[in-house]
């Protein structure tokens, strides 16, 4: 008579012979080592700006996703940008950067580049603020300009938040609790056809808006919450998402936060072989960037370890002091032609 206890003994040997179904502990247990693919012809690029030097350009580079660098000693990469660096390569192939000198500064201005090291004016655009529907009373004041190009449709969306209402002493929230995101589109940002609009018709504040195909057809806005946060509004100031079948939507309230409070300029990437969304997000004012993950932009979403000092930890890594810019995938060449052209020395 066999006895139970080796039955399963043996049952159990036999399974640890089987591969392990994908996404299982066995292939990937919580907490243990990782090793991060690497595409042999692909690479990152985080165009940003430093704390040490608020809306000037910078480069680092990954080849990850997880594991970012400064190039050129970490001193800039161009004399003439300024802005919140947010890249778009259109149909024609170039790369295509906007900016401005600050908040109030009335233009938008525009870089053009073929290879993404040197850069050259492209042109400006001046939105009339004075005729958005559901938006009274605009101040003049123009925050942190955004790019994508949707290729469906051969045009791009150029967004930004602006306020309607001052801040005071008694009440500084007012001003940001304010802000909303509003946006154009144009073909080749030099004609700009149609006035600004909202681009969400819910009431609620949101700055550093992105915008990301969400590889089914649809849309995803990438948003921060900008209503300051209390236990009647708990989701203020994280990082949140809707999704919608069109590029201007209508887009549904977001959704729950992706992100811990008080974080803000989203950017976004896909990790290598169209792995996981990898969204990053900085906790101001320079603190450090954290990271959250998912298989799919609408969830589920975890929080990634990182930059904390105890490298068995972390899965992550950017230098200290990077501030607010854009990700972008790029080819192993142009990683290599961008090293080369700014080197460390």
């Amino acid at each position: 008579m066999i006895r139970p206890g080796v039955i399963a003994a043996t049952a159990a040997a036999f399974l640890a012979t089987l591969p392990a179904p994908r996404g299982t502990a066995r292939e990937n247990p919580p907490g243990g080592p990782v090793t991060p693919r690497i595409d042999p012809d692909g690479a990152y690029l985080f165009a940003h700006m430093t704390k040490a030097r608020y809306g000037v350009l910078h480069y680092s580079v990954s080849r990850d996703g997880l594991h970012w660098r400064q190039v050129n000693g970490g001193r800039p990469v161009s004399s003439d940008y300024h802005g919140h660096a947010s890249i778009a390569r259109g149909g024609d192939g170039r790369y295509y950067l906007v900016g401005n000198r600050s908040d109030d500064d009335p233009l938008i201005r525009f870089w053009v580049s073929d290879d993404l090291i040197r850069w050259t004016p492209h042109g400006t655009y001046r939105p009339d603020l004075k005729a958005v529907a559901g938006h009274p009373h605009p101040l003049p004041r123009i925050g942190a300009p955004k790019l994508f190009f949707d290729a469906p449709s051969g045009r791009f969306l150029l967004s930004w938040h602006t306020p309607n209402l001052d801040g005071s002493r008694e009440d500084p929230e007012r001003y940001w609790g304010s802000q909303r995101t509003l946006y154009v589109l144009s073909r080749d940002l030099k004609n700009f056809p149609d006035r600004p609009r909202r681009l969400f018709e819910w009431d609620m504040a949101t700055i550093d808006t992105i915008v990301q195909p969400n590889g089914q057809g649809g849309y995803c806005a990438i948003i921060k919450d900008e209503r300051y946060p209390s236990t009647n509004w708990p989701t203020g100031k994280t990082i949140r998402i809707s999704c919608a079948k069109r590029l201007l939507g209508p887009y549904p309230p977001p959704g729950p936060p992706v992100s811990p409070n008080f974080r803000e300029a989203p950017t976004i990437i896909r990790a290598p072989g169209k792995g996981d969304w990898l969204l990053y997000y900085e906790q101001y004012a320079g603190t450090g960037y954290g990271l959250s993950t998912a298989p799919r932009l609408t969830g589920p979403w975890y929080q990634v370890s990182g930059n904390t000092g105890v490298p068995e930890w972390d899965r992550y890594a950017l230098p200290a002091g990077l501030r607010h810019g854009s990700m972008i995938a790029i080819s192993k060449a142009q990683h290599d032609a961008i090293v080369a052209a700014f080197p460390d020395g």
